[in-house]
């Protein structure tokens, strides 16, 4: 790999003003993960070549921000309230050279914010949630990832309701779990084990054993902190 740079710019042409700019994106050789935590957040062998850090494309000339995961722009009134209350109030910001975890925290809320102004689906903006509770994790502000984990365990709930998770590549078995999940990292045990459960007793109906698997393995773990609460107490 001598002379091949682990970072390389994609062209991206904003889908609101047609403006065509750079960004950088990790080339997949040099990306090593080493392990995944149960809300599948990722550490990798070098935390500067981690994908979380470029997934949202910048608009430079206008502010539009947007993931692979993102919609198109369809209805008039969304681009008008795009226009009104994100282009016309931004100040040029580059984000086409090497990122920071904080320049990357900065862009995933600036999609939120855009996703949010074009009614953007539940499904992608509790994604971008999860990202910005990964991210906070790696910077150990554990404030800030909570608050992210309560706004992503919200919007996963409504993805689920709308039933519209398939068409951007999640089972709704995997939102059940991720809700689990969610709820056991903010100690919301009895709800954990209800969207854990509820995992566990689709098996029959969805042929996705590995996420079945992280089901028990997480209700495990909170019978087990209930059995030594139990003992300590007692």
């Amino acid at each position: 790999m001598e002379g091949i740079q682990p970072l390389y710019d994609k062209q991206i042409t904003c889908p609101f003003c047609s403006n065509t700019y750079h960004t950088k994106r990790v080339r997949s050789r040099f990306i090593k993960p080493l392990h995944t935590d149960a809300d599948f957040c990722t550490t990798y062998e070098d935390e500067t070549l981690s994908p979380l850090l470029y997934g949202v494309y910048v608009c430079p000339s206008c502010g539009y921000s947007f993931s692979d995961q993102s919609t198109p722009i369809l209805a008039k009134q969304d681009r008008e309230r795009l226009n009104s209350q994100l282009v016309n109030r931004w100040a040029y910001q580059d984000f086409s050279g090497e990122r920071t975890v904080e320049d990357a925290v900065h862009t995933i809320k600036l999609a939120i914010y855009t996703g949010s102004l074009k009614k953007e689906k539940a499904i992608v903006l509790a994604g971008l949630a999860l990202r910005l509770v990964w991210l906070y994790r790696k910077r150990n502000d554990h404030i800030n990832e909570k608050r992210f984990i309560h706004l992503s365990e919200r919007l996963y709930k409504q993805a689920y309701a709308e039933d519209d998770a398939l068409a951007h590549g999640m089972s709704p078995l995997k939102i059940l779990y991720l809700i689990g999940e969610l709820n056991r990292r903010l100690g919301n045990d009895k709800a954990a084990i209800q969207y854990f459960s509820k995992v566990v007793d689709n098996r029959k109906n969805t042929f996705d054993p590995k996420i079945i698997e992280m089901a028990r393995n997480q209700w495990y773990l909170i019978r087990d902190k209930r059995k030594r609460s139990l003992r300590s107490s007692g």
